[in-house]
């Protein structure tokens, strides 16, 4: 089946076009390459190797070939909390969260199809039912899902304009000589790999984001951290922490891989999301238990966890 996209925005950088479309809009850059893909800056056409500058109107419209829809599957989920509005998850690692890149079963989509029949649908999208925000593909935790579509409206305005909270554990590489900090660095998408991100210190590019962190036990190469992101920026602490010289463990974009642990998966964890119930307005705190990946490396490297399973007495 084929669709047709449109997008319109107001370029936040300078830069050639169809490089800021890509990474703002997260577009296929063959998309640029179609011939029916039509492009407008300022209502003018334009050629995908335009330079734009900040302030500049643009609109792509373009032909996207999608499934007719997702299968449904029946995938187990690991409910912290379910109501008529919202469901919460401890979202298992190695689960993706939405189709997309030739991944199109097994993911959290198929499974709440799965849960809640074939129509489940609560924004329009039917790859991605009910999904408000997403974690990547290797890091577990806490998510929530919206059951309806005002619940999907009410949730995604919370987490676009940040008055939720979100803390994550991770256990990154290197020894902290001071136990905690913040990380103020724009997020850029990296010039010579599409599918990484970077900091920059320029102004007119990427976007502002925001990390704070605090050393909970430090070993000898190795130090588990508690982190608040206060942006949702795509990879923001792996980028964030490997700016400072402090990868997360088990990094395979971000980090060399450990000659201790070559083996390690990404030690990202969510542990806690704190949002408004879209209904009651209730301020809600859910936390998701540290997996079992951490500590089959606390005791070798002589990390202390003074913390529960739960995570319960943890925060920044």
């Amino acid at each position: 089946m084929v669709r047709d996209k449109e997008y319109s925005f107001i370029a936040e950088e300078e830069g050639r076009l169809d490089a800021i479309a890509s990474s703002s809009l997260n577009i296929p850059r063959s998309v640029f390459s179609n011939s029916s893909t039509v492009i407008k800056v300022n209502g003018k056409e334009a050629k995908k190797s335009r330079k734009l500058k900040v302030g500049e109107e643009v609109f792509i419209s373009y032909k996207e070939e999608v499934l007719e829809g997702l299968e449904k599957e029946e995938i187990p989920l690991d409910i912290l909390y379910e109501d008529d509005d919202i469901l919460v998850i401890n979202k298992t690692q190695g689960m993706t969260v939405h189709p997309g890149a030739g991944v199109y079963s097994g993911t959290l989509a198929n499974a709440l199809l799965g849960l809640y029949g074939d129509d489940f649908d609560t924004c329009g999208d039917s790859l991605r039912p009910g999904i408000v925000h997403r974690l990547d593909k290797d890091t577990s935790g806490v998510m929530v899902i919206a059951k309806t579509k005002e619940a999907h409206a009410d949730l995604a305005l919370q987490f676009s304009s940040h008055s939720n909270e979100k803390y994550y554990m991770a256990l990154s590489k290197g020894f902290f000589t001071t136990t905690e900090g913040v990380i103020e660095k724009r997020i850029v998408r990296d010039r010579n790999n599409r599918k990484k991100y970077t900091v920059t210190n320029n102004v007119t590019e990427g976007r502002d984001a925001l990390t704070k962190w605090r050393v909970l036990s430090q070993g000898e190469n190795y130090a588990l951290l508690s982190l608040r992101i206060y942006t949702g920026r795509t990879h923001q602490i792996r980028v964030h922490l490997s700016s400072i010289s402090h990868p997360v463990l088990g990094d395979p974009i971000y980090s060399r891989k450990d000659e201790k642990y070559p083996d390690a998966t990404l030690m990202l964890h969510a542990y806690r999301l704190v949002f408004d119930h879209p209904t009651t307005k209730e301020r809600m705190v859910f936390r998701a238990p540290l997996p079992e990946r951490f500590f089959s490396i606390f005791e070798k490297e002589g990390i202390g966890w003074s913390g529960d399973r739960q995570c319960d007495n943890i925060s920044l």
